[in-house]
């Protein structure tokens, strides 16, 4: 389903908030709701009936108007935008993703948004060498006409930052897009937010932790057309993010480095296994020529629908509850394979599936998967 690209009301925006923010629902599921619903009002209408459809047995914890009127005055007052995925702001490469931010926090020059990107990323530890190659990489391609995207970390990304600043740099922040991580790259972050960017999915005044950077990751590579490692190790968050971008259909580019360097193991391994090897911005430009920019809609199930979809018959739904149970596992399983294998309508497996999800019991994930998370919970509840 096409995105329809319009302001949000400020209504609208507040159930958005109330909606994404409710528990159980993730992203995927905020769309999914949309689709099916028609608008975020009546998604939180229906969310208590679905959860204990599901199995659910305590409400469901989902925030008042009040709450979220205080998140958006909180907001204002840091002088964070907050973008709905369907607003023209809202960067066209992210919006293909499947787990895309039904709401982004912004904190500087928005407009840098609907300009194609590509990512600058690697070693916090980097060399030497390794910060003064990505700067004028970032510089270069800034010069080329590309916004560089990267995560205002130490090494590598803020590097990256610095060189491209005067052409447009996007930071992508793990915690609150008002939150200064890490502490030494403030002065860095000032600048940035004047002359740049930058963006989060998380509430204003959030401190980062371990699990937000993984989702912080996925936003670097989904808003770019590529990813560019300058050095990495074997393990390393680089390397996670290459993998999202993979996902997403993004190219993947590498600068070689020497093997007696752990900081260049990831990289290597990467030109190893395919990716593009880059020596200069030239090659970025070469690598990405072939490229058209992704268009919103493409590749995602988005939302507002025009109309909401019928709901499916509760005698229907009856027999297809057990019947997608017995068929899913903790191993994701494509929808659509459940549909096949159920022999039930797309809406029917869907409805189902988003009970499971609100009631807790199921995880969708992209691709258009979903698993169980918990079979004891389900066996013992139906």
């Amino acid at each position: 389903m096409t995105l329809t690209r319009r302001p949000l009301s400020d209504a609208e925006r507040q159930d958005w908030l109330r909606l994404i923010r409710a528990e159980n629902v993730g992203p995927i599921t905020f769309f999914r709701l949309l689709v099916q619903y028609g608008s975020a009002a009546a998604a939180l209408k229906a969310l208590p009936d679905l959860a204990r459809q599901g199995g659910r047995t305590k409400a469901l914890r989902i925030p008042t108007k009040a709450e979220a009127e205080r998140e958006l005055a909180a907001c204002a007052r840091a002088g964070v935008r907050v973008l709905a995925a369907c607003e023209p702001d809202y960067p066209e490469a992210l919006a293909t993703v499947d787990d895309r931010p039904p709401l982004l926090f912004v904190l500087g020059h928005a407009h840098l948004l609907r300009r194609p990107a590509v990512a600058v990323i690697g070693a916090r530890n980097a060399s030497a060498n390794g910060r003064r190659f990505a700067h004028l990489l970032a510089r270069d391609l800034s010069e080329a006409g590309l916004v560089v995207v990267s995560g205002l970390a130490r090494g590598i990304d803020a590097a990256a930052h610095e060189g491209a600043m005067a052409g447009g740099t996007v930071a992508v922040l793990a915690g609150g897009v008002d939150v200064i991580y890490p502490e030494e790259n403030e002065a860095l972050y000032r600048r940035l937010i004047v002359e740049g960017v930058a963006i989060s999915e998380n509430p204003v005044a959030t401190q980062p932790q371990a699990r937000h950077f993984p989702r912080r990751n996925r936003l670097i590579s989904g808003l770019s057309q590529g990813v560019v490692v300058v050095e990495a190790a074997l393990k390393s968050g680089s390397l996670i993010t290459t993998r999202f971008a993979l996902e997403q259909g993004r190219e993947v580019l590498a600068v070689p480095g020497s093997p007696l360097d752990p900081r260049c193991q990831g990289t290597n391994s990467l030109i190893r296994e395919g990716a593009t090897l880059i020596q200069s911005a030239a090659d970025v430009l070469q690598a990405l020529a072939h490229l058209t920019r992704p268009k919103a809609g493409e590749g995602a199930e988005s939302g507002p629908a025009a109309k909401p979809s019928p709901p499916p018959d509760e005698t229907d739904l009856v027999r297809a509850r057990a019947l997608v149970l017995e068929s899913l596992s903790p191993s994701p399983v494509p929808i659509d394979e459940l549909v096949r294998g159920c022999q039930l309508s797309a809406a029917i497996v869907q409805t189902v599936v988003l009970e499971l999800e609100l009631a807790g019991r199921a995880e969708r994930r992209p691709g258009n998967q979903v698993n169980l998370i918990s079979i004891p919970e389900i066996e013992s509840g139906m």
